[in-house]
Formats: structure tokens, sequence, C-alpha cells
């Protein structure tokens, strides 16, 4: 995560549930909250009652490195918690990755720099 930072304290996951706008699809939710940052901050939660772990763990490198590959798609300066639900456990990578984008996509906050990047 190079543009980005992770989200670690109560505190700041507790004011992205209250004042930021939450999307949802099969496996994950997102709630998105503008910060004062230049950079994203991201959060990841993972219920005790996904699974044991190791499953949970999984599930949180998977989205951290699906947010990690597609970081450049995304709009600076915010704050986003991803939590997974029940129904991601054992899915794969492309699934997961999918999740994460149509998410971001219905929040509207991916594709700003890939315009930027084709604009002279």
């Amino acid at each position: 995560m190079k543009y980005s930072e992770s989200l670690k304290k109560s505190k700041d996951f507790q004011q992205v549930y209250r004042h930021g706008t939450s999307k949802a699809n099969r496996y994950l939710v997102m709630y998105v909250l503008e910060n004062q940052y230049m950079k994203n901050r991201l959060g990841i939660s993972v219920s005790k009652k996904v699974g044991n772990s190791v499953v949970r763990h999984r599930i949180t490198r998977l989205i951290r490195e699906s947010y990690r590959l597609n970081e450049p798609l995304f709009c600076n300066g915010l704050d986003i918690v991803v939590i997974a639900r029940a129904s991601a456990k054992g899915k794969s990578y492309q699934e997961i990755e999918s999740a994460l984008l149509h998410l971001a996509g219905k929040h509207h906050i991916t594709g700003e720099k890939k315009n930027e990047e084709y604009s002279d």
C-alpha cells in the first residue's frame, strides 16, 4: 500500500461507521468517509462469526492484496473500511477482488486517476 495507511484505532473505525456512507454486495460491505489527509486509510474487519483465525486472516490478506494491486484506481483522501461477510469464506482472490472493485464503483471512488493518465 504505497499511497495508503492502515486504520488501526477503534475511534477511527467508529467515525467512519457513524459518518460514512455504506454499500454492500454478496461478500463485502464498504464504508467510505473523506478525510483531511492526501492519502487513503484502509481498515479491514472480519468478524469471529466468519470462521477460525486462519480463515479470517486469509480473507484479510485477500482484501489487502486486492486493494494494493488496484490502489492507483482509487481516489485519494478517503477512509475506507471493508467488512467481510460470512459468505466470503473460501472464496478465491478473483472473487474478492471483483467484489472490492464493484463496491468501489458503487461509491464512485475509482477511475479518476485512470482518466487523468489519458488526458493531455
